[in-house]
């Protein structure tokens, strides 16, 4: 199944595309202004303006209502208030109060602005309602004639409801009024330049967000009815511009602000006093260019969808994190240093959201490349054997026949009897329990449930050593059909199925793994791996055990050095060997030595599939077993041409001899061909017995007293002791039981007791005992012979060994007695040895492990 069913790839193209649909979605929801007014807020009210200080504001508070009585007062309480100012010193008076109506105290209040000269009233631009179009108010006329300026008194609220800035001018068709702020500032004549309008028109220009110097209550703040019934205070007026207006609670303007929000909103004589703190230090922040933030996202947008599929994902993580902070860096530089506003939301939200559009691309990738992957496991072989617990009955005793060769056996289903030889179904044991093998002498029967069939399988197995064997293997098999087959149930989500998946497959590649590398372990030879530059990156038990090095220094040494360091040789140099098998990619077959031990060592090149990496594999095979056999055949055939040989050519002389006289045969003629015809006999048949002794397997063993073989071999060369005059007492009474071959242990205790008479003197003793020690029966031979030399000792059990002594003396042997002694013992498992001293005598030592230990 092909799953590379996405058809979005990983471009550039791609990316930015979607990050531009997704921006363009975004802009339906009011996300980016939200985060562009938080920007604002958290870098305002994190960073305050410094406030101005000059600028002072007198309070219509509670108290000041309180004492001076209901709104409105009368006109001339403010004639009152701009005299003591006045006398005070303040340079600027701004009245965020409007007087719209004329009164009859607006000539004490007109004479008190002129007699000052600088006092600014604010005009109010009316909304439309449904019998009135917008409309300006403005002082009375005689009000107005006296101020030195007029500034309107409007504070814009941005789309959220909180007041951040004001339009420095605002108006209807072309005559535009100063901000109150900016008319206390005295600006120059002519205000700002704007196109015709209808005079029935709302025209702002030139807005300016106001950076706060904090919260209400921050900048200098006196009550109204104090400063007018105290006397005047130059040292808190003298040259300020005072801002007069109403903060008290439900009276005036009520402005939520940056700092606050609605839990302690700023009144508007406040937010005027500030907007004059600012733009008397020049803090006004304008705001940038419409088109400044759509470019700055765009150029965002094709920088990181160029960047970020050519990048790695922690490296794509770092580059949308310091996208993000050279943004709010530049932000905020250009917020505090240029006093410019530039929306950066849009900006910012590209690369929040082009790391998990990244990401789920890599995802996407990721899932088609494991996808595939998976695949490819689940097509590629794996190493798996079918349970016995799933074949069928008739299948398991086809199998049993083809391995084990029963004599007999029977397989029944319920009652029908499906197959049989040697075997009835009255054979059939009671009791059987399902699943577990009984055996009854070298009968062997299992009950086994396929579905809700029960079947029965005897079988008859060969009455020898192999069956105790056979029986424990099959009680090692598992049968019956258990529990751990159920299928599992099939995982609903998706990613659960994955993850199902990449769990089998992981197991097949474990599984897959141990299997080469037990292989690897149980090989009978040595392997090594190497790489590229002869270095060795694998090694199996075997060489650990034959270099003896250990695992951990092997790994990471280089081939020529391990060899050279163990078997060091000249021609040709280990590392010439090595380099050419990897320089002409041609294998090599080498001798090897080590530790007194013979191998041969094949170099073969080897490249991995699809890659250009390639090394060596080096098995090393153990073949002193081969040298050794072989050294055995060349002193057969050395043997055979000079021992066996020398008789018959003597016989052949001594008959050509007797032809050519035939009437004067003598007696000792005869003799002398018999005694010729008697050693090469001897010959043959040692060398037979030998044979027959290195061909010998458990197969053929039985069970044996060894003190009756003992007993037979005193007995068989008796007639050879009686010659000589020697005794041989036998010592042992106890029976002991053997599990081996009596006819090849009798010729070898035969050939102890015939080289004791052989080398001892006549007339002495020869003294054999039979005991048990411990699990073993033991034998021990003691003759009063001439002994043998400590440096012949080593050697003593080599085949065609002839002591020096022996020769010397005029006993001649053909060596293979001893020879023939030994590999007998060692095919029952057991021990030899000797103990001797040169003229005085030796003792042989014979160990065989007795069959039943616990009896």
């Amino acid at each position: 199944m092909n799953r590379d069913w996405l058809p979005i790839k990983t471009t550039p193209w791609t990316m930015g595309l979607i990050l531009l649909a997704l921006l363009l979605l975004i802009q339906s929801s009011a996300l980016p202004q939200r985060l562009d007014f938080w920007l604002f807020d958290q870098a305002t009210t994190t960073a305050p303006a410094p406030p101005y200080d000059n600028v002072v504001i007198v309070a219509i508070d509670e108290l000041s209502l309180e004492r001076l009585g209901r709104w409105p007062w009368q006109r001339s309480i403010h004639a009152e208030l701009i005299d003591k100012l006045k006398s005070a010193g303040a340079e600027t008076i701004v009245f965020d109060v409007l007087f719209p109506e004329p009164s009859q105290d607006d000539t004490a209040l007109a004479k008190a602005m002129r007699r000052h000269g600088n006092v600014i009233l604010p005009i109010h631009l009316s909304p439309p309602t449904t019998n009135h179009l917008l409309g300006e108010e403005l002082p009375a006329p005689e009000l107005a004639a006296a101020a030195a300026r007029l500034g309107h008194a409007h504070v814009e609220l941005d789309e959220d409801g909180v007041a951040r800035g004001l339009y420095l001018f605002n108006g209807l068709g072309n005559q535009l009024w100063p901000s109150l702020s900016l008319a206390a500032a005295n600006p120059p004549e002519g205000g700002a330049d704007t196109p015709a309008a209808p005079p029935f028109m709302n025209v702002r220009d030139e807005y300016r967000a106001v950076s706060l110097a904090g919260g209400a209550g921050t900048l200098p703040t006196y009550s109204y009815i104090r400063v007018l019934n105290q006397p005047p205070a130059p040292e808190v007026f003298e040259g300020k511009t005072v801002f007069v207006g109403a903060t008290a609670a439900g009276f005036g303007d009520i402005l939520p602000t940056p700092f606050s929000g609605l839990s302690r909103p700023m009144s508007g004589v406040e937010f005027h006093a500030n907007t004059f703190s600012a733009l008397s230090q020049n803090l006004l922040i304008r705001r940038a260019p419409t088109w400044l933030g759509p470019i700055l996202t765009l150029a965002i947008v094709i920088a990181l969808s160029v960047a970020l599929p050519r990048m790695r994902p922690t490296r794509t993580i770092a580059a949308c994190v310091v996208t993000v902070l050279t943004l709010l860096g530049f932000y905020f530089f250009e917020l505090f240093g240029a006093n410019l506003w530039i929306p950066i939301a849009n900006a910012l939200l590209v690369p929040l959201l082009a790391l998990p559009l990244s990401s789920g691309f890599r995802l996407a990738m990721t899932n088609r490349f494991l996808n595939r992957q998976l695949d490819d496991l689940a097509r590629s072989p794996h190493i798996s054997v079918p349970e016995p617990s799933r074949r069928h009955p008739a299948q398991l005793l086809e199998h049993f026949q083809a391995l084990l060769q029963p004599e007999g056996w029977l397989l029944c289903e319920g009652q029908n009897i499906l197959s049989q030889r040697g075997l009835t179904a009255a054979d059939i044991p009671e009791n059987l329990e399902t699943g577990s093998w009984a055996h009854d002498s070298n009968r062997s029967w299992i009950e086994l449930l396929r579905g809700t069939t029960i079947y029965t399988l005897g079988l008859i197995l060969p009455n020898d050593l192999s069956r105790e064997a056979i029986q424990r293997y099959l009680r090692r098999l598992h049968l019956e059909v258990n529990d751990g087959f159920r299928k599992t149930a099939k995982p609903r989500e998706n990613i659960s199925a994955r993850i199902e998946r990449v769990r089998i497959a992981t197991e097949r590649l474990n599984h897959m793994q141990q299997f080469i590398r037990r292989s690897f372990e149980r090989m009978p030879d040595g392997i090594i791996v190497t790489d590229e530059l002869a270095v060795i990156r694998f090694a199996n038990g075997h060489i650990e055990e034959w270099f003896q090095e250990p695992m951990p220094s092997l790994a990471g040494l280089p081939l020529a050095r391990l060899l050279e360091g163990h078997d060091p040789r000249e021609t040709p140099p280990w590392h010439e060997t090595v380099s050419e098998t990897l320089t002409l990619r041609q294998s090599r077959t080498v001798d090897l030595h080590i530790h007194n031990k013979d191998f041969l060592i094949h170099f073969a090149p080897f490249a991995l599939p699809d890659s250009d990496q390639h090394g060596i594999i080096a098995n090393i095979s153990d073949i002193s077993e081969l040298r050794e056999q072989q050294r055995q055949h060349r002193e057969a055939i050395d043997f055979i041409s000079h021992d066996v040989r020398s008789p018959l050519v003597s016989q052949l002389a001594l008959i050509e001899q007797l032809k050519r006289d035939p009437s004067h045969i003598e007696k000792e003629q005869l003799e002398q061909l018999g005694r010729l015809a008697r050693r090469s006999y001897h010959l043959a048949e040692e060398f037979v017995q030998l044979a027959r002794a290195e061909q010998l397997t458990e197969t053929r063993f039985y069970e044996c007293e060894f003190l009756a073989i003992v007993e037979n071999a005193r007995d068989s060369v008796s007639e050879q002791a009686a010659e000589k005059s020697i005794q041989l007492q036998l010592q042992g009474t106890e029976d002991l039981w053997l599990k081996g071959n009596a006819e090849l242990l009798e010729r070898a205790v035969i050939n102890l007791l015939t080289n004791a008479v052989q080398y001892s003197p006549a007339g002495s003793a020869i003294d054999i005992q039979v005991f048990r020690a411990g699990h073993q029966a033991c034998l021990t031979i003691g003759d009063e012979g001439s002994g043998i030399d400590e440096d012949e000792l080593p050697h003593l059990f080599d085949r065609y060994r002839r002591q020096k002594r022996s020769e010397l003396a005029g006993v001649h042997g053909t060596g293979l007695g001893l020879s023939f002694v030994k590999t007998v013992v060692e095919k029952h498992r057991g021990e030899i040895s000797v103990a001797s001293t040169p003229d005085e005598g030796s003792t042989f030592t014979l160990k065989l492990p007795i069959a039943d230990p616990l009896a």
